[in-house]
C-alpha cells in the first residue's frame, strides 16, 4: 500500500522488445503477475507500439528540464515513471546490448539528467530510492558470461536518474534461449520472474507497513 496515496503499490512494466509476446514479454508478463498476486497494481507498456522520436542531442533540456520533442515517451517519462512505486524495465540483447527502442526510451530521458545535473531541480534521498525499486528483465540467446553486461551500466543510468534503487540482485535474466528453445522451455525464468515481482510488492509493503507504525 502506497503510504501517500492510500492505494495499491503501483507496479509500472515497460517492454523493450519488438517481438510482442516474445521471451522477454513473457518474462515480464510472468513478473507483473506475481506482484499482481502480491496486491500491486500493474501497468505494462511496449515501446514498440508507441509513436516516438530518437533524442536530437539538442541540449534544450538543458536550460529549461523539458524535452522539445512531443510524443508518447512524454507522458512515461514525466508522470508513468516518476508515480510508479516499483518500476521494470525488460528488454531482450540485441548485438551484446538493450533494444533500440529501450536505447531511445532511456535517452529521451536525458531531459531527468538535466533536471539534476544542470539545473538542480531533481534530488532523491536515500529513503527514496529504497522505496522506489527498479527491476531489469532481460533474456538472451547466447550463454557467454558476458551476455548481459553491456546493458547494465544503461538500465543503472535509467534508474539513478529516476531515483530507483537498482541492485544487481533485481536483474531477472535468462540466457540460453537457443538452447531451452525459448523462455517456456527454461526450467526456472519464468517462475523466478514471477516470484520477483510478487516478492518485490511484498517486501515494499512490509516495509512501507512498519515504518507507518514507527
Amino acid at each position: 500500500m502506497n503510504p501517500k496515496t492510500g492505494k495499491p503499490l503501483r507496479v509500472l512494466g515497460i517492454s523493450g522488445s519488438p517481438h510482442r509476446q516474445g521471451n522477454t514479454e513473457q518474462l515480464l508478463d510472468r513478473f507483473l503477475e506475481g506482484a499482481a498476486d502480491a496486491g500491486g497494481d500493474t501497468e505494462k507498456i511496449i515501446l514498440s507500439t508507441l509513436e516516438f522520436r530518437s533524442c536530437r542531442g539538442c541540449n534544450a533540456c538543458h536550460k529549461t528540464g523539458v524535452c522539445v520533442i512531443n510524443d508518447d515517451f512524454i507522458p512515461i517519462l514525466t508522470k508513468k515513471v516518476p508515480d510508479a512505486d516499483i518500476v521494470a524495465l525488460a528488454s531482450p540483447i540485441y548485438s551484446m546490448s538493450i533494444t533500440s527502442e529501450m536505447k531511445a526510451f532511456i535517452d529521451r530521458a536525458h531531459t531527468i539528467w538535466a533536471q539534476k545535473f544542470k539545473l538542480d531541480m531533481v534530488h532523491y534521498e536515500k529513503e527514496h530510492f529504497i522505496a522506489h525499486p527498479g527491476y531489469f528483465l532481460t533474456t538472451a540467446g547466447m550463454e557467454r558470461p558476458d551476455i548481459f553486461d553491456y546493458a547494465y551500466p544503461i538500465i543503472t543510468a535509467f534508474f539513478n536518474g529516476f531515483g530507483c534503487g537498482y541492485t544487481p540482485d533485481h536483474n531477472i535474466t535468462a540466457p540460453g534461449m537457443d538452447r531451452w528453445g525459448g523462455i517456456k522451455g527454461h526450467p526456472t525464468a519464468l517462475t523466478f520472474a514471477y516470484t520477483a515481482g510478487k516478492e518485490a510488492v511484498r517486501q515494499l509493503d512490509k516495509m512501507q507497513a512498519e515504518e507507518r507504525v514507527e
